[in-house]
């Protein structure tokens, strides 16, 4: 079992601080500014939801961003998407972190306090999600670099939205607004961005006073369904984006 003081400075890109009722809050970030996700970023998210996940004391965890964005920039450093052990490396991690985040066993609520262009997926397996007026959805960077978004928005989106529109929104980049994104089922709230983060906290603290199996039994049974469409689907996801990110790689090595 994980203890907070032994990981809560562990991770360069999340802020870890946690309420003495077990309320943890995780803060994504690059030097204090908004996360500008990578592959070091991949590869340190998997450690991060599996400590936070094996550390009992923790009571219910809220996720959110710094700055002005959730997540909405990314850079390539730290991927390998072109050879069969980099891109191995990718679908494993990419596995994984979604996995660690369902086996995070108690309530999960997160506070999107901006756009969210890349991983919607983090939040979309989270039990709660509050949104700003400027929060706003899409699914970019895949077919930016000419991928498929294979890594879980795949599953998830269908999931929540409905098929059709789930599978408009990844075909197309559609920019999904806070309201409609609530319209959809979504977003659970909208809240002034001065409110968000106290908004959240009230939340997580009247489910911190809940019994600890309570809690914890009831996020293992809502989350069965998502459990099983995560096993069965992630991995065949990945691999279709790895061979399409082969196909990127034979492209540009043929016109170089």
């Amino acid at each position: 079992m994980s203890r907070f003081d032994t990981y809560k400075n562990s991770f360069p890109n999340a802020r870890l601080t946690r309420s003495p009722s077990g309320v943890l809050e995780i803060a994504f970030h690059t030097d204090g500014g908004k996360l500008v996700f990578n592959g070091h970023t991949h590869e340190q998210f998997v450690d991060l939801f599996h400590q936070v996940g094996s550390d009992a004391d923790n009571r219910v965890v809220i996720l959110t961003g710094s700055g002005d964005a959730f997540m909405d920039a990314i850079n390539p450093d730290g991927f390998d998407f072109f050879s069969p052990r980099g891109y191995d490396k990718i679908l494993r991690e990419g596995k994984k972190v979604l996995m660690n985040i369902l086996d995070i066993e108690v309530p999960m609520i997160t506070a999107l306090n901006g756009p969210v262009l890349l991983h919607s997926e983090y939040a979309l397996l989270t039990d709660i999600i509050l949104a700003t007026p400027e929060t706003v959805f899409q699914d970019k960077p895949h077919f930016d670099f000419g991928i498929v978004p294979g890594d879980g928005v795949n599953l998830l989106w269908p999931e929540v939205i409905g098929s059709i529109r789930g599978r408009h929104f990844i075909l197309t980049r559609q920019v999904l607004d806070a309201q409609t994104a609530k319209d959809w089922g979504a977003v659970n709230e909208i809240v002034p961005a001065d409110r968000l983060l106290a908004r959240a906290h009230e939340i997580a603290e009247g489910l911190a006073a809940l019994p600890p199996l309570t809690s914890r039994y009831t996020r293992i049974a809502l989350t069965q369904k998502l459990r099983r469409i995560i096993d069965e689907g992630a991995g065949y996801g990945l691999a279709l984006e790895g061979i399409s990110a082969a196909e990127v790689a034979r492209s540009v090595a043929a016109n170089s």
